[in-house]
């Protein structure tokens, strides 16, 4: 089975893949898969362009093995299920800040996650999609969750709970600039 664990950049995907790797799992990032497979066809903003269609071909995986692909591009390449991890977009923000990142590609992000441009990528590519609100809770809480969600024990964490413009409506105007 391949699971893809996506998400909006800063939302915690590479945290919890990493908690769950030394938990057993095996993880594969797509950024690495990419390089590995010559599917980076260029880097924009010190992020790798990839040639996700050309990727989604060349990955193989054993029928009866547990993968989970750990990218905001994951959802892209045929996962059998879709994680997708949120975060309220006012705390993503600094997040994103704090990194470094510019302020267009901070604004750029926080607008995917608002308008819940992943999630529905997601539902549009796989049969099978959770959400996470990833806000409140610290990465080994979200690795539990994601756990339960693959011992089939995940309904609550369907899509539909999350609406970001309800809770930052009123602070959209502040959340979209400096």
């Amino acid at each position: 089975m391949i699971v893809a664990l996506t998400g909006t950049p800063g939302v915690g995907k590479t945290t919890v893949a990493d908690i769950l790797r030394a938990r057993g799992y095996r993880i594969e990032s797509v950024n690495e898969l990419a390089e590995k497979y010559d599917c980076v066809i260029g880097e924009e903003d010190d992020s790798k362009i990839v040639d996700i269609e050309e990727l989604a071909e060349k990955l193989e995986f054993p029928d009866n093995e547990l993968v989970i692909l750990e990218g905001h591009l994951a959802h892209l390449l045929n996962p059998d299920v879709a994680i997708v991890l949120r975060c309220n977009p006012l705390i993503l923000k600094d997040r994103l800040q704090s990194k470094g990142w510019s302020e267009e590609k901070v604004l750029e992000n926080v607008e995917a996650e608002l308008i819940d441009a992943i999630l529905v990528e997601a539902m549009d590519e796989c049969s099978e999609v959770y959400e996470i609100d990833t806000t409140d809770l610290n990465p080994e809480e979200v690795a539990r969750v994601v756990e339960m969600i693959l011992k089939g024990e995940g309904d609550r964490y369907r899509p539909g709970k999350i609406d970001w413009i309800s809770v930052v409506g009123d602070r959209i105007e502040e959340l979209m600039r400096k």
